[in-house]
């Protein structure tokens, strides 16, 4: 039962405070009905935003054994570059192996795949990327991040790390340190984002 004040009068009178957390209830409920002008409270974060551009992005890879996905976002937060790893330009998805377990190293995807990271950078569509954060679904490798380097890309956050000790992965995080380039892994209090392409 709600709790009332009594006017001089006699009469039942509102406390101010009822007033509020009645004003509060209503407001919440218009929200979530989308009645009210405020907004919606389940909205992305930035930066869960982003890692999804780039998950989404690595669901356009036909390796059938790593599928990675970056997106490249400038200082203004606009994206400005996604890609993902496949083969380069030109080159059908079905011409060469994408294997990695043959004795022939012609005979295996690492001698042809292009990486996300590249092909963000290669496919942005600003000249300068200086400053900008790179949002990829996997820790870049050596290869990547002199591309990276070069480019002046201020920030990486990876969403899937690599273990200590395979010697790609380590002499990027050393080359990034030396070179001044912040490198963390996402953290986020959501793990899955559904996309109703039905409606």
């Amino acid at each position: 039962m709600e709790a009332h004040a009594l006017s001089s009068n006699g009469v039942d009178q509102a406390r101010p405070e009822d007033n509020d957390s009645i004003v509060d209830g209503l407001k919440d409920v218009m929200i979530q009905e989308g009645t009210a002008s405020g907004k919606r409270k389940d909205y992305l974060s930035w930066e869960n935003y982003f890692m999804a551009v780039a998950k989404l992005a690595s669901m356009r890879s036909k390796d059938p054994n790593t599928q990675v996905g970056c997106a490249i976002v400038n200082r203004e937060n606009k994206i400005i570059g996604t890609g993902y790893n496949g083969f380069p330009v030109g080159i059908s998805d079905d011409d060469l192996p994408w294997g990695k377990s043959s004795s022939n190293p012609q005979e295996n995807k690492f001698a042809y795949v292009v990486h996300a990271e590249v092909n963000a950078i290669i496919n942005k569509s600003m000249n300068n990327i200086e400053g900008c954060t790179m949002y990829t679904t996997m820790m870049p490798c050596n290869e990547c991040a002199k591309m990276i380097i070069q480019s002046h890309i201020a920030e990486v956050v990876f969403l899937r790390d690599r273990p200590a000790g395979e010697w790609q992965y380590d002499a990027a995080r050393k080359m990034f340190a030396l070179a001044g380039i912040k490198c963390r892994q996402f953290t986020t209090s959501i793990e899955t984002i559904t996309i109703n392409l039905s409606r």
